[in-house]
């Protein structure tokens, strides 16, 4: 007796398709399952014996054999449970093979026959997507996410075989309204109005956000770098849907969301600990290749605060993510390819005790060169923005007057990226050499005062077209959408301050 039954494992942020099939034969009872299934997979045998003989389903008797195929393929963790108990059941007639055709089964059995959530029902379901996919309750909103319809839930493993005997219904609609409240987009509490001078970080995050463009902010304990980069997020436009999709499948890989959450809309925040690893940055450690830090910022914000207490390798792995978009991970198994366009925020102290400026510093040269050491040239050179913060002065701190709200910059933002969009398809940081050619034309005064920059060696070839994205950016914000200015030149290298000089160049240009 044989039957197969349609299903799908993880790997990395993507479902891979899997037939379970089951052999029932003659022989010596006993299980095994085939096809590189790792420890959890293996223990399906025991979560789904007790499943099915708690729901008063009996257990074959036979030799049984469950093949997992392609064999070729690596299969972990427990979401092949409910596809292997209805292959049994198919097997031994119990279920009609024929019923089980337009069906796929995604779903971790509990002993007593229930059927529990689990992590990856996006992906999961969007690699069945010409199926009718069985999910746990749990999982129902998130496998919406990927599909709006024919997604169905179940109870129990005995309301499965019941509905696929067609004397009970699928659930679906008890579950709308929990995933359409679920969906809606989640608003941030944290106010630019908050922060209280600092115009020129304000500036440089409305820049950061309406362009895409990385940002630095270097400055004292204290100055609020934490406090302006925790609101960045909130400048950034609602995700499209195909962004939406992207972010909401690798936050489904590692289970972060809510069971309710449905597609993420707002931009996502990450902000991972200095003492964190090279595996945790960038994703990858084990048979599961589960996505970093970069991956779970992707189409949102990455903050790495005390950015000199990075190791200076996980750092460095960040600079081939932060050109292309993407991170590819290979191991001696597999080898996957997550996404990671993030925009990347870091925030760092000018020296080792913080301070930085002259008179109130107490590092020698040794020490500063040591720590500065910790920043390598090329990803320093992938900020556009790298800007000084100060403290503020009393009067600042004391004025009763709030700042502009994220609202209103929000709005801003929005008009300059709509414009950058219409005008190119994408963020002004993504330009191309062609492309800066054709939408971020130089006035005549700004191209002279570019080459001179080059000139002196202010710019690298890589730094010479992140100031003249900037400057495109600057010039969108401004009103100015045909050609960029010498003023708007002169702003975006303003915003590249030499982290060597900390805060001495904020008071050389203010």
């Amino acid at each position: 007796m044989f039957a197969s039954v349609r299903s799908a494992t993880l790997l990395g942020v993507r479902g891979s398709r899997v037939d379970v099939e089951v052999h029932a034969g003659i022989g010596l009872p006993g299980f095994t399952v085939v096809g590189q299934p790792d420890e959890v997979c293996r223990e399906s045998r025991d979560r789904v014996r007790a499943a099915l003989l708690s729901s008063g389903l009996p257990w074959p008797t036979r030799r049984v054999t469950v093949n997992l195929a392609p064999t070729g393929d690596r299969k972990s963790g427990a979401c092949l449970d409910l596809a292997i108990a209805i292959g049994l059941l198919a097997a031994q007639e119990i279920v009609d093979v024929d019923a089980l055709a337009d069906f796929a089964f995604i779903a971790e059995l509990g002993l007593d026959g229930s059927l529990r959530p689990l992590r990856g029902a996006t992906p999961l379901v969007l690699s069945l997507i010409d199926c009718k996919t069985i999910v746990a309750p749990g999982n129902f909103a998130e496998a919406r996410a990927a599909t709006p319809s024919d997604v169905y839930c179940a109870q129990n493993l005995l309301d499965v075989v019941e509905c696929l005997a067609g004397r009970a219904e699928w659930q679906r609609e008890i579950f709308q309204s929990a995933t359409a409240s679920s969906s809606a987009e989640r608003v941030t509490t944290l106010d630019m109005a908050d922060v209280q001078g600092q115009p020129v970080a304000r500036r440089a995050l409305e820049i950061a956000a309406a362009g895409a463009h990385h940002l630095l902010l270097v400055g004292p304990p204290g100055a609020g770098k934490t406090m302006l980069a925790e609101r960045l997020v909130g400048l950034l436009p609602p995700l499209t849907n195909e962004e939406a999709i992207a972010t909401t499948m690798v936050h489904s890989s590692v289970h972060l969301e809510s069971p309710n959450a449905g597609l993420i809309r707002r931009a996502p925040y990450r902000a991972p600990h200095h003492s964190s690893s090279m595996v945790s940055m960038v994703g990858g450690g084990t048979a599961l290749m589960r996505p970093g830090e970069i991956s779970l910022a992707s189409n949102g914000v990455l903050f790495l605060d005390e950015l000199g207490e990075f190791a200076p390798s996980v750092l460095d792995a960040l600079r081939q993510p932060l050109e292309q978009g993407i991170v590819r991970l290979a191991r001696a198994r597999t080898s996957v390819v997550m996404p990671a366009k993030f925009l990347l925020v870091a925030a760092t102290n000018p020296c080792p005790c913080g301070e930085g400026s002259p008179g109130a510093c107490t590092c020698d040269d040794t020490a500063r060169a040591r720590y500065l050491r910790r920043f390598s040239g090329p990803l320093l050179d992938r900020f556009d923005l790298r800007v000084a913060v100060s403290r503020p002065n009393t009067d600042e701190l004391v004025s009763p007057q709030r700042g502009e709200s994220t609202a209103d910059v929000a709005d801003r933002v929005a008009a300059a990226r709509e414009l950058a969009f219409f005008r190119s398809g994408c963020a002004n940081s993504a330009l191309s050499r062609e492309q800066l050619d054709n939408v971020a034309p130089l006035s005549k005064k700004a191209e002279k005062r570019l080459r001179r920059e080059l000139e002196i060696g202010h710019l690298t070839g890589r730094g010479y077209h992140r100031v003249r994205r900037v400057a495109r950016t600057v010039a969108d914000l401004d009103g100015a959408p045909d050609v960029v200015e010498e003023e708007h030149l002169n702003f975006a290298l303003m915003m590249r301050v030499d982290l060597a000089s900390g805060l001495r160049t904020r008071e050389l240009m203010f």
